[in-house]
């Protein structure tokens, strides 16, 4: 595909993200409808919907031939379709819910399952993350890179639990318990795909999470490797849009990383 294709979509995922973002400010702080989905802990509001169904008629206007995954299941995929989007109307829709501000949304284009491209705009912080494969990527404009923290004792890491965390064995506390002894300092916030973006940017040195969706890592997977950063799956396998795991650091601690998340699954201890 002809780069300056791929920009011109670059700056319409960017355009529909932050219509997007206009819903999802315009109703913080309650007054609209939720319901859980799937469980008690998995929210969904009337904003998911709203902004969902904003991004789905922008791409189908933009992109016809383009198909949709979107997490409120607004989208469709039809057989052959070479490019798909994946669509987040609010990742982190408990904390919209409290008012935590701590939300976004994120789009990225997969060509045959290959990412192209991401977009992650935080509405609270007017952050726009982007990338598209091969021209790195950005914030507000401005290049990014991943740190260059190289030991876990000097690194701030970032995870989440998944939404069934009361019924599922694998919680993810072990490897918490773990990386908290090891690590400076570490982080729990509620947005999977803004802890990516934090990972290219340097603000986190890595972050792991289990049972994630394709729309949660599609954009910020590919923000992160055009930062120079790394993603693997938990057990260092090549990273898929339909991995049931996620492992991203900033390269030097990626083997520090997956030997601490190796020794907590054998129970080893968290001081080890």
């Amino acid at each position: 595909m002809p780069e300056k294709d791929i920009l011109e979509m670059l700056w319409t995922a960017q355009e529909v993200a932050h219509g997007a973002g206009k819903i999802l400010a315009a109703s913080r702080g309650g007054g609209f409808g939720v319901r859980t989905k799937g469980g008690a802990t998995n929210l969904v509001t009337e904003v998911d919907m709203a902004s969902e169904r904003y991004i789905t008629r922008r791409i189908r206007e933009e992109f016809p031939q383009h198909g949709i995954v979107a997490e409120e299941g607004g989208g469709d995929v039809r057989q052959n379709q070479a490019f798909v989007w994946y669509v987040d109307p609010l990742d982190g829709t408990t904390n919209y819910t409290h008012d935590y501000p701590f939300f976004c949304v994120s789009l990225a284009l997969y060509h045959e399952d290959r990412p192209l491209l991401g977009v992650v705009l935080d509405p609270v912080r007017d952050e726009m993350f982007s990338a598209a494969s091969g021209w790195g990527s950005f914030l507000n404009g401005r290049r990014i890179r991943a740190s260059s923290v190289d030991t876990l004792e000097k690194a701030l890491l970032v995870t989440g639990f998944p939404y069934d965390i009361r019924h599922h064995p694998e919680n993810n506390l072990d490897y918490f318990k773990a990386f908290l002894f090891r690590s400076q300092a570490l982080r729990r916030d509620g947005s999977a795909a803004l802890n990516l973006c934090y990972v290219a940017c340097g603000r986190f040195d890595g972050m792991w999470e289990m049972r994630l969706k394709p729309w949660d890592t599609a954009a910020g997977r590919l923000i992160v490797e055009e930062a120079l950063g790394k993603v693997t799956t938990m057990q260092g396998a090549p990273f898929a849009l339909r991995s049931d795991s996620i492992l991203a650091s900033n390269g030097h601690l990626h083997g520090a990383l997956l030997a601490g998340i190796a020794s907590a699954k054998e129970g080893a201890s968290p001081r080890a």
